[in-house]
């Protein structure tokens, strides 16, 4: 089954698929690690996580590069008011963003490369620039990439250049200007700043010229997919671009993916607005980091998300229903044989959901045959229709949609650990809801004992207790569920 995905590129849907019938060659822009990552971030990293577990669920081995950028003009600029090195001051943001990612259980690319560590070979792909005259160097001693040297330029995001006014430079990394100019590839070493001795000067590289150089340093000077926020197609992929293929004369990257941004109960999320969240704040606040994943993803990654907590909640109950359901069929004790309907069904199930995903990634459709399923199974079984041959059907459909969601193996009570336990650190346990400090204080082990003190009360016609404890229980967050193959609970 061949992937198709959008291309920003050519403006249509393309099939990906290795160039070379290997592995499938593609590069995600990083954090920028100079603050805790927010679930916009997350968003982008989890629709690439969805992207890369679906390639490996059909079979298509992924070569994946991710940067981590630990040096640029905020990161410079923090440091400084901080009094610390710029390595003092990433390693702490670094390290919480790889815990961030294991928390909502991103997979980790293959290679991931700082860029501090690859100075030298951004300083030679300057080099190659000069050469060929697409690369100067101003008086002050900074480079700049010569913008009239790539024609192409804005073909990525077919952006209209025509009234760019030539030699006009610009020295941030980010900016939001319709109009281009040359861009910074190496900014002279100013007082104070952290700086590099290299054969182009004392400085330190400029955002763009660092995923250049880091991508074709591990993946070739033409691969087989770029990916990161729609936020990055302008200036930065642009400018990726003309600095790469001016000196390999070769498509950079052959096809482009692009996550839209996320909004926060329809805007845009700014701390200015009080609706910003990081994945730590959340898990705080006492929502699931599979809840988290599951909103994140259940809209297509072409699609405007509009991030609510009605919505987390919502993605709260459909992972239940997913975890309840598959605990069912685990410890139910079924007929042998098969059920022709149900095995048509899941089937059909499978098909559709691989289908959708094939369809550039459509989440929101392959999510939707998944549940019908789990609704026909939950009917069937309880008329005692369902056999021991359409659970072993049921459970393969659900291991090939838990390959790419990955929501249905219970990992959060270790994840809102690891979130209190940096609450303490931090010193913001006074932002830890209330009610998450009350669940945490139960152990699974002492809601087993629990469950089995209410059942055996409830055998000996002690209903008092069993309700006690039933209420007990459900105050601090676990929910009790009577059915007759026993007694499940599970965390709110």
């Amino acid at each position: 089954m061949t992937l198709r995905l959008f291309n920003t590129l050519t403006g249509k849907v393309d099939e990906l698929a290795p160039a070379d019938g290997k592995a499938l060659r593609m590069y995600a822009c990083g954090p920028t690690v100079y603050d805790y990552g927010h679930i916009g971030n997350f968003r982008t990293f989890l629709e690439i996580d969805v992207l890369r577990r679906f390639l490996l669920l059909t079979g298509v081995p992924v070569q994946h590069v991710m940067n981590i950028t630990d040096v640029d003009d905020k990161i410079i600029r923090n440091a400084a008011a901080a009094g610390i090195s710029i390595q003092e001051y990433t390693a702490p943001f670094e390290k919480a963003f790889l815990e961030d990612l294991d928390t909502l259980k991103v997979q980790h690319p293959e290679q991931m490369a700082r860029a501090t560590e690859h100075i030298d070979k951004m300083v030679e792909l300057i080099q190659k620039l000069a050469e060929v005259g697409a690369a100067y160097q101003t008086e002050e001693g900074s480079w700049y990439f010569r913008l009239s040297a790539f024609p192409e330029y804005g073909k990525l995001s077919k952006k209209d250049l025509s009234g760019m006014e030539d030699g006009a430079r610009v020295d941030v990394d980010e900016y939001e200007k319709d109009s281009a100019r040359d861009f910074a590839l190496w900014k002279a070493a100013k007082p104070g700043e952290m700086s590099w001795d290299t054969p182009i000067g004392r400085g330190r590289p400029g955002w763009h010229i660092e995923c250049s150089a880091m991508s074709m340093e591990y993946l070739g000077p033409s691969f087989d997919l770029h990916t990161g926020g729609e936020d990055l197609m302008f200036p930065h992929h642009e400018n990726e671009i003309a600095q790469s293929e001016t000196v390999t004369h070769q498509t950079f990257a052959r096809h482009w993916m692009h996550v839209r941004f996320l909004l926060v109960d329809g805007r845009k999320m700014s701390k200015s607005e009080g609706n910003f969240y990081t994945l730590r704040d959340l898990l705080l606040k006492g929502y699931k980091a599979s809840s988290i994943r599951m909103a994140l993803i259940s809209v297509p990654y072409r699609h405007q998300l509009n991030f609510t907590f009605e919505g987390l909640v919502d993605a709260t109950a459909a992972v239940e229903r997913l975890r309840t359901f598959a605990d069912r069929l685990a410890t139910g004790k079924f007929d042998e044989g098969s059920n022709d309907e149900l095995q048509a069904a899941a089937k059909k199930a499978r098909a559709d959901y691989m289908d959708a995903l094939a369809n550039d990634l459509n989440t929101a459709d392959a999510r939707a045959p998944i549940f019908e399923l789990v609704r026909a199974a939950n009917t069937a079984i309880d008329k005692g229709e369902l056999r021991s041959g359409d659970r072993d059907a049921i459970q393969l459909v659900l291991k090939d949609f838990d390959a790419v969601f990955d929501v249905l193996v219970d990992t959060d009570a270790e994840a809102t650990k690891r979130a209190l336990a940096w609450a303490e650190q931090a010193g913001r346990m006074n932002e830890v809801a209330p009610d998450l400090l009350a669940r945490q204080g139960l152990s699974d082990e002492t809601i087993d004992a629990l469950v089995a003190e209410r059942t055996q009360a409830k055998q000996q016609r002690n209903f008092a207790r069993a309700d006690q404890i039933r209420n007990e229980l459900a105050e601090k967050g676990v929910v009790l569920e009577d059915s007759k193959d026993g007694v499940r609970w599970k965390r709110k």
